[in-house]
């Protein structure tokens, strides 16, 4: 059973129809793309995904055997589904510590209350919570940063820090929103040893939009395309890149074939 499935899923913003009846299903433990030109829904359909925006009529989103079409954002992070954004959104003031202690802070086990006495339980958890996220820090990277301000990591390290506050709360199913923005050539390849080190290590689900070819035709079993808020073609990568419906809509009919192969990856 899908871990994910949408069913003609529609988003439109007054004339615009940014997403046209969009079905697509996510398997279990893999990491599935997600490409298309700039304009295509992918953001948007992300925002569906995550409670942002609330779908049109008739639309369906399912996760994990429940019915999340209408359900508020903080009902789907709770079922287990995380994403990471673009525009990063950190605590730049707070340690890079407690950045990630702010993503695991849903699956604290005392009451709202507790922290302001701080018991001896509280203590307790907070020790073993730190522990653990000392641990995701180490694994990407970011131990040796872990008490200054987020705010002073450098753009590859907030995007490292952005990706390890959404491991933290937990998600069985992960959104990468183009983790491999403003990344060097030599941090892009880590990322796609980092993200198929995510997937085993945590068993998690993935799926990643990004512009950088590169990552997606090197990491995920499956890849669908967007174009004009409407599913043009899916399936393997070679399958895809392969398409000439994904070669004239995301790359232009002005690009030689070579061209394009060499872009994909």
């Amino acid at each position: 059973m899908a871990l994910l499935e949408t069913r003609n899923l529609s988003k439109s913003f007054g004339g615009l129809q940014a997403i046209n009846e969009v079905s697509l299903k996510v398997e279990p433990n893999t990491v599935h793309g997600l490409i298309g030109p700039n304009g295509s829904g992918k953001s948007t359909f992300f925002n569906l995904l995550t409670g942002v925006y609330q779908p049109d009529a008739g639309s369906y989103i399912e996760f994990d055997g429940i019915d999340i079409t209408d359900k508020p954002a903080h009902f789907i992070a709770e079922q287990g589904l995380s994403r990471t954004f673009q525009l990063l959104r950190l605590y730049g003031e707070l340690s890079v510590l407690d950045n990630v202690m702010v993503g695991y802070h849903p699956h604290t086990k005392y009451s709202p209350l507790a922290p302001f006495f701080k018991g001896a339980e509280v203590r307790r958890q907070d020790a073993i919570v730190r522990d653990e996220m000392m641990e995701l820090l180490e694994f990407i990277g970011l131990a040796e940063h872990a008490e200054i301000p987020a705010a002073e990591l450098s753009g590859g390290q907030r995007r490292l820090l952005a990706l390890g506050r959404a491991i933290a709360t937990r998600p069985k199913l992960l959104l990468l929103d183009e983790p491999g923005a403003g990344l060097s050539p030599v941090n892009v390849d880590n990322l796609m040893a980092t993200i198929m080190t995510l997937k085993e290590r945590y068993n998690l689900t993935i799926v990643v939009v990004e512009h950088i070819l590169k990552v997606v035709m090197n990491t995920c079993e499956t890849v669908s395309v967007l174009d004009h808020g409407q599913k043009i073609s899916e399936g393997t990568p070679e399958f895809v890149k392969n398409d000439p419906a994904v070669v004239e809509a995301y790359l232009g009919r002005e690009m030689a074939d070579e061209e394009i192969r060499a872009a994909m990856g």
